[in-house]
């Protein structure tokens, strides 16, 4: 099974076990880091997640992970907080986190440039608006490579 099938059945699984809580499922990350296989899980809730969600959301997956063993080898699973400045991965993280800053990377160039951090004015249609240098830019979602929440201090 390819990496990308094992992070999709694996957000899959992840939706299912959080359904019906306040917890969301942020990103699912199957990466090879020093020579080991690491299984990523964020979760993410409005007042922010602790031990015990982790601990719930971990050990149910395991269950689920065992009973298919769709992972061939070893690897480690995580789950854990996306942290502060969290990534921006549907379409409604842009519309929740309207007002904040964001940094945001393209795949190609807008405006001359591949990297804007600015503050986030919300979604129109497929285009992310940002408050950026004075003016409202719009940036189409497809050419977002990553965006993520700037911690203010």
């Amino acid at each position: 099974m390819s990496r990308v099938h094992i992070e999709k059945l694996v957000a899959d699984w992840t939706e299912e076990i959080v359904q019906g809580t306040d917890l969301e499922l942020v990103d699912v990350e199957y990466v090879k880091e020093a020579g080991n296989w690491i299984l990523r899980v964020y979760i993410d809730k409005p007042a922010g997640v602790d031990l015990e969600d982790c601990r719930q959301v971990s050990e149910a997956l395991e269950k689920r992970l065992d009973e298919a063993d769709p992972i061939p080898g070893s690897y480690s699973l995580e789950v854990s907080s996306p942290g502060l400045e969290r990534p921006l991965k549907k379409r409604a993280d842009y519309e929740r986190f309207q007002g904040r800053r964001v940094q945001i990377h393209t795949y190609s160039g807008i405006h001359g440039r591949k990297r804007f951090e600015a503050v986030l004015a919300g979604l129109d249609g497929d285009n992310v608006l940002l408050e950026w240098e004075g003016d409202t830019i719009e940036i189409p979602l497809e050419l977002i490579s990553k965006a993520n929440l700037v911690l203010e201090l």
